[in-house]
């Protein structure tokens, strides 16, 4: 018998109104939570602290973050600043890193990843902004990690994490304007934990790739990446759109929200086994604010970010224009300023259409939904009709190879495509 919504009770005359079900996505979450909570009571009191003390955490300077606030309370826009470092200050990430000395871990810790991930006041609407590393601003002073930097300089973007994370958020803080009400930070190592945990995430290019750089090696098609070779993804950025750090963004949003539809599918989230291991290495892999700093609080961060629509989330890239001082690295653009002011009125990028069904747009395929053209290194207009803004129903489908020579071998110069058929006897990153 098919189930029908109860009509609502209204004022005396007017019409019944229909009662909305929560977007299916919500559902498993919670859903997600109750085996959680059960794991948790079974273990009792214990287990809870086990878990609470696998997460490291650190303050935020009071004039970033504004308002201290624990979770994520209804009815105030926040953001979070996630950061992906490449760290190499143990021995499990130098070996993923590389570029360690034999005798000695290096010290330097940049944010190879930024995405500052704006949730409305009232959870309804989502922006995810990528901020390319090699992005050129100007610096705050800061002092952290044994270093000292004055203020007045100008360099990429990533290095302030080498001062400390509270150097990296005020950076951010002061190019955006806007507050940074909580932050996560995850390692090499990290990656590689989740990614074993949720059973692989699943990927697609749409040509056969190699990135000597990174070492990533697909055949063109879809893949499920594990371990190393999903840390492959997401670092390379020789291999996906123009070679640049802007073509890295490319995978790594089509990373993201695939993990995000693994975390959010049926048979991750009702898998107390699963549920467990997702919850043992994400409290190991972060690095997050004392306002996140315990398993109830992720929780919550958990159940808002899956209670967005799929319609209603944007990821969009930060608009910058190449550097007229180095071809290397970008500048922000006009667009920018744009973009942030929208972020600080709580502005949503995405208007979804009425007619659209949420569960039907979540659930779209890569053959049925196509990805839009990356956005460009010169966009400088509004994001959110410029056509850089997209949905992350709409951040489907297969990363975009480099058709460009932005690899090497031997000293010759090859696009990545070019490079897979030249290496025939290196193993694929899924083999």
């Amino acid at each position: 018998m098919k189930h029908v919504a109860p009509d609502e009770p209204t004022e005396a005359g007017a019409p019944p109104r229909r009662v909305e079900h929560r977007h299916p996505r919500l559902r498993k979450l919670l859903a997600a939570l109750v085996v959680l909570a059960l794991l948790l009571a079974a273990g009792g009191y214990g287990l809870y602290r086990h878990l609470s003390a696998n997460i490291t955490s650190m303050e935020i300077p009071s004039d970033v973050q504004g308002e201290a606030l624990e979770g994520l309370p209804k009815g105030k826009a926040q953001n979070i600043l996630v950061i992906g470092t490449d760290s190499r200050q143990n021995a499990a990430d130098c070996k993923l890193g590389g570029s360690c000395g034999d005798d000695k871990l290096d010290g330097d810790t940049n944010a190879d990843v930024e995405m500052l991930v704006h949730i409305s006041a009232d959870h309804e609407s989502m922006t995810v902004m990528s901020i390319p590393r090699d992005t050129i601003v100007d610096l705050p002073a800061c002092t952290g990690n044994g270093k000292t930097r004055e203020a007045g300089t100008r360099g990429r973007i990533n290095g302030s994490l080498n001062y400390g994370v509270d150097c990296q958020l005020r950076t951010v803080h002061e190019l955006t304007g806007l507050t940074i009400n909580h932050f996560m930070m995850v390692d090499f190592s990290g990656v590689v934990s989740l990614s074993d945990a949720v059973g692989g995430v699943d990927v697609c290019v749409d040509a056969d790739v190699y990135d000597t750089y990174s070492h990533l090696k697909l055949a063109k098609g879809e893949h499920t990446l594990q371990g190393v070779a999903a840390l492959q993804f997401v670092r390379t950025r020789h291999g996906f759109g123009d070679g640049s750090d802007l073509g890295r963004t490319i995978g790594q949003r089509l990373y993201l929200s695939s993990l995000q539809r693994k975390l959010e599918s049926a048979g991750t989230l009702l898998n107390p086994q699963k549920v467990y291991r997702l919850a043992e290495a994400g409290t190991k892999a972060l690095t997050v604010d004392s306002g996140l700093d315990s398993v109830s609080t992720l929780a919550q961060v958990a159940a808002t970010v899956g209670g967005v629509p799929a319609s209603s989330t944007a990821f969009v890239t930060l608009p910058t224009v190449p550097d007229p001082e180095n071809v290397n690295t970008v500048v922000p653009a006009e667009g920018a300023q744009k973009l942030f002011d929208k972020l600080a009125a709580d502005d949503s990028l995405v208007k979804p259409s009425p007619k659209t069904s949420p569960s039907t747009a979540s659930s779209a395929t890569p053959e049925a939904t196509s990805q839009k053209p990356s956005p460009s290194a010169s966009a400088t207009g509004d994001p959110a009709t410029d056509g850089s803004a997209q949905t992350s129903a709409e951040t489907t489908g297969c990363a975009q190879v480099s058709t460009q020579k932005t690899v090497e071998i031997n000293g010759v110069p090859m696009t990545p495509s070019e490079a897979y058929a030249a290496s025939p006897r290196i193993k694929d990153s899924d083999a």
